[in-house]
């Protein structure tokens, strides 16, 4: 969870470079101020700026040292009484609202630093095994250059790999360990990096293919050198982890599934909780909250089975959804153009809702193979901030029998368009904001978007037939039982059998989704809640607006009121509509 969360957090707390030049002296001190933290950002996170199509630093991997991360926390406290020094008075209105939000990350991310959480350093979702092997998906190959940096960050491999040997080694010294279920798979993931054909490995797929840029003559130096350097450095450096995790980290791990179970860890939890949902809600609230939402959507569950002519139990139902072969592809390849179909249907659809559209591009494809047993049912891989890579929705066909097709629709909504893609690359390509609110992702707005868009099947074409209908109805009622099960885990101290027969009473989703998801909300406590609490208020907003706007409530508009200011915390994306609400009556 840990390391995804401080990757993130400082990249969004990064800084920016203001789009206008005009204003004040203290708004110019501001632009200052932001574009050298953002540069210090994304020089520290080499592997995020790839991602984000600045690629200055592809021969680089980030310092995971222990001195690093002390030296990045401390910038955090620099950052602050730098911040201090400004008169927010003397700001534009615009530049305000930026002020505010980078304080916010600077001082959740000050909060967050008593809790070692690099000493989570792997996970079955995140850590050098899950990042580095995506990375040359988003790096470009275009020149023999591009290629020489490849093998010095290569290189860099093994010694971020022995970083993170000392961190793992000072989590089992301190108590800072995963749950042992949770992390079970990963010792698979590094052995797909250890062994084997250097030629075979996720990390020569670039030496595989040459543009025609680049000679023939290189192309085969280039080869040979790709594979001496996975042979002799890279698997040898996987192998070394994977030897301590077995061995040593592993049975050191906790058995108790919980946050609580950590150091400190009610305090952990109740400060992830305040993190990934940018609220004050107290885990009880949350669980009341997840309660009553369970037992709401479980009434229109029932509706729709009626519907279906389906006789039988709830229990009944939801057997022969899982267990049905008419609702599971049996090819993989099937699987992959059904989701596309979906996509580009969706494609055409979307003017109806919405008056602004993102530039850049999208397409379906396959999780990586090694990654796909401890992976979702999919995800999205956002493109490059500047246009140059689109974005991709990663589907995964591990286990086809657990892959429904009634969910599908739902899901695209949420992980392509109008989801994350349509959030995401639109807010990349705010260019009148400063780069750090252009590339933020505020966990409860984004996840929270993602469950909304979900609700506007309907409005787009999709959900014809009952089922489909029932699909929709799974995925809020499983972002519902979230709210239950994770609280449930990490505040009240249920056990992860309990959690997985919560969710096979009341969502549709098979045993193996089911038992993939709650090992995720063991490993990263908090992120499960964003969803739901989000979606609830976005969708409290849209209501809010319709009964004040009534014959004038145009959701095109509304629309654009949610996305066009980038990812916000809830209560500054509250205060945006309101006043948009205002400006519109």
């Amino acid at each position: 969870m840990v390391e995804r969360l401080a990757l993130i957090a400082l990249l969004v707390a990064g800084g920016a470079t203001l789009a206008s030049a005009a204003g004040s002296g203290e708004d110019a001190r501001l632009r200052r101020f932001f574009d050298r933290e953002w540069q210090w950002g994304l020089e520290q996170y080499p592997e995020g700026a790839t991602s984000l199509g600045d690629n200055r630093w592809n021969d680089r991997l980030t310092d995971m040292s222990v001195e690093a991360i002390e030296a990045r926390k401390r910038r955090s406290e620099m950052e602050l009484g730098e911040l201090e020094t400004f008169r927010r008075e003397a700001l534009s209105p615009a530049n305000r609202v930026s002020y505010d939000l980078f304080l916010h990350d600077v001082q959740i991310g000050i909060e967050g630093n008593r809790f070692p959480t690099e000493y989570l350093a792997i996970g079955p979702m995140s850590g050098i095994q899950i990042q580095l092997p995506s990375l040359p998906e988003q790096t470009p190959f275009r020149s023999a250059g591009d290629y020489e940096m490849y093998l010095a960050r290569l290189a860099a491999i093994p010694p971020q790999a022995d970083q993170v040997l000392i961190l793992l080694r000072r989590g089992v010294e301190t108590g800072w360990m995963p749950a042992r279920i949770a992390v079970e798979k990963v010792p698979d993931q590094l052995r797909a990096e250890s062994s084997g054909a250097p030629e075979k490995s996720s990390f020569f797929e670039p030496f595989a293919r040459f543009p025609d840029s680049v000679p023939p003559a290189e192309r085969e130096r280039l080869r040979h050198e790709g594979a001496r350097v996975i042979s002799e450095s890279v698997q040898p450096a996987y192998a070394r982890i994977l030897d301590y995790f077995t061995k040593i980290y592993l049975p050191a791990c906790r058995k108790d599934v919980g946050a609580w179970a950590l150091p400190d860890g009610d305090a952990f939890y109740r400060y992830a909780v305040r993190f990934y949902t940018t609220t004050a809600l107290d885990p009880k609230e949350i669980h009341a909250i997840g309660l009553r939402e369970v037992a709401r959507i479980h009434a229109e569950m029932e509706k729709v089975i009626a519907e279906t002519g389906f006789h039988g139990s709830f229990a009944d139902f939801l057997k022969d959804l899982r267990t049905n072969p008419r609702f599971y592809y049996a090819k993989a390849d099937d699987l992959v153009a059904g989701y596309r179909d979906i996509a580009k249907r969706i494609d055409g659809e979307l003017p109806r809702l919405f008056a602004t559209l993102p530039r850049n591009s999208y397409g379906v494809k396959v999780i990586p193979e090694a990654a796909q047993p401890a992976q979702t049912t999919a995800y999205y891989q956002p493109g490059a901030a500047d246009g140059s890579r689109a974005g991709f929705m990663m589907v995964n066909p591990y286990k086809l029998e657990t892959r429904p097709k009634y969910e599908m629709e739902a899901l695209t909504l949420h992980e392509a368009v109008p989801g994350h893609h349509l959030q995401i690359s639109l807010a990349q390509e705010l260019a009148d904001l400063p780069d750090f609110r252009r590339n933020a992702y505020y966990t409860a707005f984004g996840e929270g978007w993602g469950l909304y868009a979900e609700s506007l099947g309907r409005d787009l074409g999709l959900y014809a037939d009952p089922y489909s209908r029932f699909g929709q109805l799974t995925y809020e009622m499983w972002r519902a039982c979230r709210l239950v099960v994770d609280t449930g885990m990490h505040a009240y101290r249920w056990d992860r059998q309990r959690a997985i027969d919560y969710m096979a009473e009341n969502t549709a989703k098979t045993v193996n989704d089911i038992t993939v998801e709650v090992d995720r909300y063991i490993s990263w406590p908090g992120q499960a809640l964003a969803y739901k609490i989000g979606e609830m208020k976005i969708r409290e907003l849209r209501t809010r607006a319709e009964k004040a706007l009534g014959p004038k409530f145009d959701v095109r508009r509304f629309h654009d009121a949610v996305l066009l200011q980038g990812s916000l915390p809830l209560d500054v994306l509250e205060k945006n509509v309101d006043a948009w609400v205002e400006s519109q009556e």
